[in-house]
């Protein structure tokens, strides 16, 4: 199962932040990847940098043949489609989208990274303490399992609630 995180809190190209997750699903549905399910939609408080417009999140199944860093890569490519930019780490932006699971491959993000990106940590490092990735999760995921933690989602959820 590969997992997609989605997520915005200011308006760009594409609307409003809902706007913007519906469109970025829409594309996640396309060639090279197949969109299998996509969570509700939900709100959530920014995490890290607090002073700014609260989040519209979802977390989306998808199914290609790209492999880890070039799936990455297309994410990347949407992102600036959608007229991101990397300012201020866990800042405002018109999207956010994370790789947090990939068929359960570990990576460890060891390696030179690929053009201007940093090496791949697989599963996504923020998962188990994120509340807007979990909750969607546990929602179209039932089945899945953290691929080091061997923990459901709704198990991780209640360790943080």
């Amino acid at each position: 199962m590969i997992l997609i995180g989605l997520g915005s809190n200011v308006s760009g190209p594409w609307g409003s932040p809902q706007e913007t997750v519906g469109k970025a699903l829409k594309m996640l549905g396309k060639a090279p990847c197949s969109l299998i399910r996509a969570s509700k939609l939900i709100v959530s408080k920014p995490f890290g940098v607090t002073d700014q417009p609260d989040f519209i999140n979802a977390v989306a199944i998808i199914e290609t043949e790209l492999q880890p860093e070039e799936l990455m890569a297309h994410l990347h490519d949407i992102e600036l489609e959608a007229d991101r930019r990397r300012t201020v780490r866990w800042g405002p932006r018109t999207l956010d989208l994370d790789l947090l699971d990939y068929n359960g491959r570990i990576l460890s993000g060891v390696g030179t990274g690929t053009g201007h990106q940093k090496p791949l940590v697989l599963p996504h490092p923020g998962i188990a303490e994120r509340q807007f990735v979990l909750a969607p999760i546990a929602e179209i995921a039932t089945d899945w399992k953290h691929p080091v933690l061997d923990l459901s989602a709704k198990q991780l959820l209640q360790k943080i609630e």
